[in-house]
C-alpha cells in the first residue's frame, strides 16, 4: 500500500474517525473501516484499524476512571461479547468481501436507525445479565465479522438508561474488550501482517488528533445536530456499501 491517493485517504479517514470517537464516545471502527473500503478490500480495513482502535478505547477507559467499577458492572456483556468475536472470526475466516461489505452496511444502517428512534426497551436491574449476555453474544457476532459491535451496545446501554458519563466509559470498556480477540484472531489467520501493524502503529496520529477535536466538538457544539448530520453521513455509507456488494 504505497499509492499516495490511497494513503492520504486512509489517514483521513482515520482523523475522521477519531473525531467521531472523541465527539460520541463510539464510533470509530464504523466510520474508519467504511471510509477506507472506498479503495480497500474489507480485511485490510479491519487490519488497519485494530491498533488504533485498542488504543483509542483504552485511553477512553483510563480517562473516565472507575476501570473496576465498570469491569465488574459489565462482565457478562464483555465474557461474551470475546466469546461471541474469536468464534464468528474463526467460523468466517474464509467470508467473501461481498459478505462482509453487505454485513457492514447492514450494521451501518442499523446503528443509524437505533441512534434516529432512540428508544429501547427497559431492562430493569433483575434482567440485567441475561441481558447483558444477549447483547453480548449478538454484539460478538457482528464484530467477529466486520469489527463493529455498536448497534447491539447502543441499544444495550440506552435499555439500562445509563447517563452519558457511564455511556462514555462502559461502551470504551466493551469496545477495547472486544477488539482483543479481533487482534489475536487476525494476526493468527494472517490478515494482520507486519506491514499492516506497522501502518496502523502510524495511524495512531491523526486517530488522536481527530480524537481532540471530537472532543471539543463534544464540548462546544450541539450534541443533536452533530448527531444528526453523522447519522445521515452513516446512512448513505450503509447504502454505498449494500449496493457495492450487491453488484
Amino acid at each position: 500500500m504505497t499509492d499516495p491517493a490511497i494513503l492520504a485517504l486512509v489517514a483521513l479517514a482515520f482523523l475522521i474517525a477519531g473525531t467521531v470517537k472523541g465527539a460520541a464516545g463510539m464510533g470509530l471502527p464504523t466510520t474508519a473501516v467504511s471510509l477506507m473500503t472506498l479503495a480497500l478490500d474489507p480485511r485490510t480495513a479491519i487490519a488497519l484499524v485494530l491498533v488504533p482502535m485498542i488504543a483509542s478505547n483504552a485511553w477512553q477507559v483510563w480517562r473516565s476512571g472507575e476501570i473496576l467499577r465498570a469491569c465488574r458492572t459489565h462482565l457478562p456483556f464483555a465474557l461474551t461479547l470475546m466469546l461471541g468475536v474469536a468464534v464468528t472470526l474463526m467460523l468466517s475466516g474464509d467470508a467473501s468481501d461481498r459478505v462482509l461489505l453487505a454485513t457492514l452496511g447492514a450494521a451501518l444502517l442499523i446503528f443509524v436507525a437505533v441512534n434516529l428512534a432512540r428508544w429501547a426497551p427497559h431492562v430493569p436491574v433483575w434482567a440485567d445479565r441475561p441481558a447483558q449476555v444477549f447483547a453480548g453474544l449478538l454484539a460478538g457476532g457482528m464484530g467477529g465479522l466486520t469489527a463493529v459491535w455498536a448497534p447491539p451496545l447502543a441499544i444495550y446501554l440506552a435499555a439500562r438508561r445509563v447517563g452519558k458519563d457511564e455511556f462514555i466509559r462502559a461502551s470504551g470498556l466493551l469496545i477495547l474488550l472486544g477488539s482483543l480477540p479481533l487482534a489475536l484472531g487476525y494476526l493468527g489467520q494472517g490478515f494482520l501482517t507486519g506491514g499492516t501493524l506497522a501502518m496502523s502503529l502510524l495511524l495512531l496520529g491523526p486517530t488522536f488528533v481527530g480524537f481532540a477535536i471530537g472532543e471539543r466538538i463534544r464540548r462546544g457544539l450541539s450534541e443533536t445536530g452533530f448527531a444528526r448530520t453523522l447519522m445521515v453521513i452513516f446512512a448513505l455509507m450503509g447504502l454505498n456499501l449494500l449496493r457495492r456488494a450487491l453488484t
